[in-house]
């Protein structure tokens, strides 16, 4: 069974799906907008302009595929779905949303619809300063370990725009504190730029003309799978401590 008890008789789904805090919408098999809820119709009056149509009420009838800018990628996405999908769409380069789009089946699995629900809408402007706040809550502390070493902990998502700060930021503490070894911690990243190689070896090649060497660790499988490349001759530990007894033993050699 894929539910249990019942729906009260006096209550109404569509009363239920116009109740929700949420931007609600209802399309047909077609991806035609057949139905939009209390909220989703303030939203879509606010965007109607965008898409050169006066009022809400305009959305009925408007296939999804004008709110994509790929509509090719959006039905390739669209025909095998059998469970929800979820992603971050931009309208018209003036708001920003979570998308979360699920199919309607009925017993026999054939979808009849789908439920569509646009949630933490925002300006693209608002959108960009919440970024920057983060990156600002993400700044990366520089963490003294060892003579004239430092520990690097990365938290979050590592994107070029952050990777450009953050080269920027260590590059000028490594410099003004003569620090000879710097442990990249990527242990905390969890989502990861398609070029995260190439900005990890931007960041070590930066260091590098300082006199700092640049040692990975924290590398998990999933992240040394989305490198496409890499030096082979920097150095890279599972962890922080192995990392740093490298270090150790490297400078009673020397």
């Amino acid at each position: 069974m894929s539910y249990v008890g019942e729906i009260p008789g006096k209550l109404s789904l569509l009363d239920t799906l116009n109740s929700i805090g949420e931007n609600v919408l209802i399309a047909d098999t077609n991806y035609d907008v057949k139905w939009l809820n209390k909220n989703a119709v303030k939203l879509f009056a606010a965007i109607a302009p965008l898409f050169n149509l006066d009022r809400a009420e305009d959305f009925i009838g408007m296939n999804m595929d004008h709110f994509h800018k790929n509509p090719a990628y959006q039905q390739e996405k669209m025909v095998n779905l059998t469970e929800t999908h979820r992603a971050r769409i931009n309208i018209r380069n003036q708001f920003v949303a979570d998308i979360v789009i699920t199919p309607v089946q009925d017993e026999a699995g054939e979808v009849d619809g789908y439920v569509v629900m646009l949630m933490d809408v925002t300006t693209k402007a608002e959108e960009e300063r919440r970024k920057d706040k983060l990156i600002e809550e993400l700044s990366t502390p520089l963490i003294k370990v060892w003579d004239k070493t430092i520990a690097v902990p990365l938290i979050g998502t590592f994107d070029r725009e952050r990777s450009e700060r953050l080269t920027s930021f260590v590059l000028k503490e490594c410099a003004s504190a003569d620090i000879e070894h710097a442990l990249i911690d990527l242990s905390g990243i969890h989502t990861f730029d398609e070029g995260i190689s190439h900005q990890v070896q931007q960041l070590t090649e930066t260091l590098t003309l300082v006199g700092t060497e640049c040692i990975l660790v924290g590398i998990t499988p999933q992240l040394a799978m989305s490198f496409e490349y890499l030096d082979s001759e920097l150095a890279t530990f599972r962890n922080a401590h192995a990392g740093l007894e490298h270090i150790i033993e490297k400078s009673k050699r020397t």
